[in-house]
């Protein structure tokens, strides 16, 4: 039989009442709604690139991940709908940074693990 599976069904009743009863007072929404935003690779780009760069204005972004600027105002849209970045109006330009520290942790941490070796 396969490694990656138990040879036996048999489960802890208290662990899994535990594990269960903290999901139930979780706010899982929102945590699908970062995870499902950063799943796409041009809003990942972006957020990869206000990395790099702190603040990049909506033209600057366009540029980067190869989209015209409506299409890029769409995945700024979402972004700021998850929460992962803030706009700054400056005259006529907005500009996008990374909402917080914690986005950039994850963003970091997300690039870290993808670089690293990886049992087959």
């Amino acid at each position: 039989m396969s490694n990656e599976v138990c040879d036996v069904y048999i489960f802890d009743e208290k662990v899994v009442a535990s594990v269960k009863h903290e999901l139930d007072n979780i706010d899982v929404m929102s945590m699908l709604l970062i995870f499902k935003a950063l799943a796409d690779k041009n809003r990942l780009f972006i957020c990869y690139s206000l990395l790099i760069e702190e603040k990049l204005c909506v033209c600057d972004i366009a540029n980067i991940i190869g989209a015209t600027i409506a299409t890029t105002s769409h995945h700024l849209r979402y972004l700021h709908k998850a929460h992962i970045v803030q706009v700054e109006k400056v005259g006529k330009n907005a500009f996008y940074s990374l909402k917080d520290d914690h986005i950039r942790t994850l963003i970091q941490t997300a690039l870290v693990h993808g670089d690293e070796e990886h049992d087959a």
